[in-house]
């Protein structure tokens, strides 16, 4: 399960509706095990895709800067979040085939609907499994 303070679920969902309709994407940090995870901070990152509409990717620069600095405040990485402004409210073949961070949340923001949707998904080492989420 991952559990959201409601100041993180917010930024995500503001952070998604202000780059649409391009992808937005960042690190979230707090405490993280390999059944429960708490997301307490969420750091944005340019979303460094040639087709932003349509993927998002985080540069190996910031995406490590991000971490460390995370870490450096005491806090684990928890995981990543992209927004999918135009749906599907799950990981798409593309997100599967550039997961890399096996049994860290995989948060997506989507927006397609007349609310936003926050879904989180854990990449296994082969494939994504749906992960409750709740909000502190």
């Amino acid at each position: 399960m991952l559990t959201v303070d409601r100041a993180v679920y917010d930024e995500l969902v503001a952070h998604a509706r202000e780059g649409a309709p391009a992808e937005v994407c960042g690190v979230l940090g707090g405490t993280h095990d390999a059944d429960e995870s708490h997301a307490t901070v969420a750091r944005r990152a340019e979303n460094a895709a040639a087709t932003p509409r349509t993927r998002y990717e985080l540069t190996p620069t910031e995406q490590f800067a991000l971490m460390e600095g995370i870490e450096d405040e005491g806090l684990d990485v928890v995981g990543f979040y992209h927004s999918h402004p135009a749906g599907p409210p799950r990981p798409s073949e593309t997100d599967a085939a550039q997961a890399t961070w096996a049994g860290y949340a995989y948060v997506i923001v989507d927006l397609a609907g007349a609310e936003p949707v926050v879904g989180a998904w854990r990449w296994t080492g082969e494939r994504f499994a749906r992960e409750a989420v709740g909000v502190a």
